[in-house]
């Protein structure tokens, strides 16, 4: 297919798959011409991942690892999912403490080894942010809250593609951002049942 219709195929404008080819995000087509190439559903596919990536707020740079751990595998899928969990997450600031979290991925049932430190990182910030504003997670809403994350993380992994690496990078990036808003507002809305309940409020 030409590149008008790998535009259409994939929603992506011209102009944004040109400035991908450039960034070397997206591969060359097959030459047919000096001014045209020829373009197939590998291309397709890959170009529906990178859009995934940069619409999810991945960096140019963050997307060419991910891309480049796609077209040269790590020996894992774990591996290869570590490299998109890393994608999406901020870096970790230098010296931050990591001893709490650390703490509550062992009551997890796993060691902190077993974690990108991006993700180890991001849990001690949110620790770190409720104990500045002087609250405290009663024990047992925080244990409520490790037994639900656990349940939500086995249940998402095992839901992991196996068809091919990009369908699988594809879900864990976009099921790890955009899930996270519905996942809030489900918490909202339970919280707001609870309470009529407990309340008596119909």
């Amino acid at each position: 297919m030409r590149i008008s219709e790998l535009s259409t195929a994939t929603g992506v404008p011209v102009p944004t798959i040109k400035y991908y080819l450039r960034e070397k995000l997206l591969a060359e087509g097959t030459r047919t011409s000096a001014t045209q190439a020829s373009y197939d559903d590998g291309h397709v596919q890959r170009l529906r991942v990178i859009r995934a990536l940069i619409e999810s707020g991945v960096s140019i740079a963050e997307a060419r690892k991910v891309i480049a751990a796609l077209d040269a595998p790590p020996p894992s899928l774990y591996d290869l999912l570590g490299v998109a969990h890393a994608a999406v997450a901020p870096e970790p600031e230098a010296g931050l403490d990591t001893t709490s979290a650390e703490a509550l991925v062992e009551r997890l049932g796993g060691r902190p080894e077993q974690c990108e430190p991006t993700q180890l990182a991001g849990l001690a910030r949110a620790l770190r942010t409720i104990e500045g504003a002087g609250f405290e997670v009663p024990a047992e809403v925080l244990e409520a809250y490790l037994d639900a994350a656990r349940r939500i993380a086995d249940a998402e992994i095992a839901g992991i593609p196996g068809d091919s690496l990009e369908s699988a990078v594809r879900y864990v990036v976009l099921g790890t951002v955009l899930p996270e808003p519905l996942l809030l507002a489900l918490r909202r809305v339970a919280q707001q049942i609870a309470s009529a309940e407990r309340y008596g409020v119909r």
